[in-house]
């Protein structure tokens, strides 16, 4: 048994989360089954959201990665540090979350080098262990653990997608930003905003989609529209409040910013 305090990787309170069709039956049936589970989708879209809400109603802990072009395996598994004493082994979120039975989520996992998101392999087939080669140790992963990665298709390239090996030990998830009801009423929650501040908000991002590979590289994210509409809730002017969350973070092209502000015109 480890000693490490599971506690403190509990959701502590029910995140906010709107279903839109049968994802959380699905992702309940694939933790059943412990099966590793792959979402993809764009930016902002609720992926993390969605894993939180997940473990919150599974009660399971959480233990989130983010992952970068930086990250080695060590950074997963864990390393040997210098203290006092000498050396001593730490655990990485990865063998912490095998040890504990948590859900460790793998958030962009196209962003972590090729060499690193190997070291998944053994966790996420009948073995369900991590062998620790520094160490000399193999965990078996405890019975509740659960592996979940994400990634943005959108953002897909040659040097960055998961190499088949990798896919095709996941169940595969498929997120999108939600209808435009679905999305004002997460706006409104969100953002504390009414309908009609929302439901604009939400025809504008509608907007800056369609232009999605005509000069941009994505859309607006529901993230950015809860950005604009707490602006707007803490007294902000929406034009204002769309330029600072919407437009300036989405492009720095001159002629981009002036079709997105025109965009917001339009609504407000």
């Amino acid at each position: 048994m480890s000693d490490i305090n599971s506690d403190q990787y509990q959701i502590q309170e029910e995140p906010y989360y709107r279903s839109v069709g049968n994802e959380v039956e699905m992702y309940q049936a694939a933790y059943d089954a412990r099966m590793p589970v792959m979402l993809k989708g764009p930016t902002g879209c609720g992926k993390s959201r969605f894993v939180e809400y997940m473990a919150y109603k599974l009660n399971k802990p959480l233990i989130t990665v983010a992952c970068n072009e930086d990250m080695t395996a060590s950074d997963l598994v864990g390393r040997f540090l210098l203290d006092i004493n000498g050396t001593k082994w730490q655990d990485g979120p990865l063998t912490v979350a095998a040890r504990i039975g948590a859900i460790c989520y793998l958030d962009e996992v196209v962003e972590a080098r090729q060499d690193t998101t190997v070291v998944i392999h053994p966790l996420t087939d009948h073995r369900r262990e991590l062998p620790l080669e520094k160490k000399g140790e193999l965990v078996k992963a405890h019975p509740d653990f659960q592996i979940v990665i994400s990634y943005n298709p959108g953002y897909q390239s040659l040097m960055k997608d998961l190499k088949q090996s990798t896919k095709q030990r996941f169940g595969g998830m498929d997120f999108d930003y939600p209808e435009t009801e679905i999305e004002t009423e997460i706006v409104q929650h969100e953002g504390g905003v009414d309908a009609e501040t929302a439901g604009k908000l939400v025809q504008i991002a509608q907007r800056s989609r369609n232009l999605k590979g005509h000069g941009l590289d994505e859309g607006m994210s529901t993230r950015l529209l809860v950005y604009a509409a707490q602006l707007v809730s803490k007294g902000i002017d929406p034009m204002s409040a769309c330029q600072m969350a919407l437009v300036t973070p989405l492009t720095d092209d001159p002629d981009m910013r002036d079709t997105l502000s025109a965009a917001v015109n339009t609504y407000f």
